[in-house]
């Protein structure tokens, strides 16, 4: 059974940092692309970071450059994002998501809420 676990969200002050953490099962992570993505509330989902399978090439939203890095460690699979400098217009639910299987597995997503 394919898993996607989120965690590490919560509320942060403007400026502050969070990681957060999509622990993976059920598939050959490994072998697989990964991606951040999140929705706002009333708007829709948009692709933050994603990362290749081995890690080496990664890409990210203007909206998130130079604040935010997707890494990922394999022998634990596990993917995270580092999350730097956040901003209100960060506050979403954040959600994870794999290439396995066309992309249909999602976690269940994580709440970010940015905010003093």
């Amino acid at each position: 059974q394919v898993q996607l676990v989120e965690s590490g969200g919560g509320l942060v002050q403007p400026g502050g940092s969070l990681r957060l953490s999509c622990a993976a099962s059920g598939f050959p992570f490994s072998r697989y692309g990964m991606s951040w993505h999140r929705q706002a509330s009333g708007k829709g989902r948009e692709l933050v970071a994603l990362i290749s399978a081995a890690g080496g090439t990664t890409n990210y939203a203007d909206s998130v450059k130079g604040r935010f890095t997707i890494s990922r460690d394999n022998a634990r699979n596990t993917m995270y994002l580092q999350m730097n400098n956040l901003k209100p217009d960060d506050t979403a639910v954040y959600y994870c998501n794999s290439d396995f299987d066309s992309g249909q597995y999602w976690g269940q997503g994580i709440q970010v809420t940015v905010s003093s």
